[in-house]
């Protein structure tokens, strides 16, 4: 069996290790590994994002499954062009992938949905944005829309910071194209929980959930990364939250998407 996984962060090595452990048999290609990765992979040097050159090379070389890690080359399309060319692909369409690559999408979605969820506004203009935030108040939350590498979320103690982190975003470009559109969103105190969910496309099967930590500083200070760390499983976690969990976000949110 030959499977190929794109990204080479710390995700895909950890995905790369437990396909070697689950089917010792099988032939693994990773996009430009890193370093730590076991020297029995095969290098593929083709960037992650190249969504046209990777799906080529995938049906080319006779890939029997491709596993697809990072959020960019799923908002770029990379699993429809492999359905396209017949490939077996682990990983989410581009409309399905939407509800990570737009943060604005993912609330309006949830709002039609009735998924239950922070207050929150859209902006794609930067007046509008902070006006929002003056008559709402402080601690406040700022999103850029799209993907900024788990860095686009600012949490804002006062509505000076806010003002601040709209003009970055808006105006400045912090995270480029990401922040062409943002979300304003009410500030929710509370232990944060992250539950994943394996989808066919109409239920999701619930997997352990964990609890990560976003923030650079010790003693969660310091502005989100795309994550420090995170550990499983969760004392937080328990039988009926997780029932609660799957049906009133995961199933209806999956019935939405449909």
């Amino acid at each position: 069996m030959r499977i190929l996984i794109v990204g080479n962060g710390g995700r895909e090595h950890t995905l790369a290790w437990k396909l070697q452990k689950d089917a010792p048999e099988a032939k693994l290609f990773v996009t430009q590994p890193n370093g730590g990765m076991d020297s029995g992979i095969e290098p593929v040097a083709i960037a992650p994002g190249d969504v046209v050159a990777l799906a080529g090379w995938a049906n080319a070389q006779d890939m029997d499954l491709v596993v697809v890690g990072p959020e960019a080359p799923l908002a770029a399309g990379l699993v429809d062009r492999l359905y396209r060319c017949g490939v077996p692909v682990f990983g989410p369409t581009k409309a399905a992938a939407s509800i990570e690559s737009s943060k604005s999408y993912a609330e309006e979605l949830m709002r039609r949905a009735s998924v239950p969820a922070a207050t929150s506004a859209s902006f794609v203009d930067h007046g509008e944005a902070s006006t929002y935030v003056q008559e709402h108040g402080a601690p406040i939350v700022v999103k850029a829309s799209g993907l900024a590498a788990g860095k686009g979320v600012i949490v804002c103690e006062t509505v000076e910071e806010a003002l601040l982190a709209l003009e970055q975003i808006m105006e400045d470009r912090a995270f480029g194209e990401a922040g062409r559109e943002v979300v304003i969103q009410e500030f929710m105190q509370g232990e944060e929980i992250s539950v994943f969910a394996l989808s066919d496309g109409r239920d999701g099967v619930l997997m352990l959930p964990s609890q990560d930590y976003k923030r650079v500083g010790e003693g969660d200070a310091g502005p989100n990364t795309g994550g420090m760390g995170a550990y499983a499983p969760v004392s937080l976690s328990s039988e009926a939250l997780l029932v609660q969990i799957h049906d009133n976000i995961i199933h209806p949110t999956l019935a939405a998407l449909r």
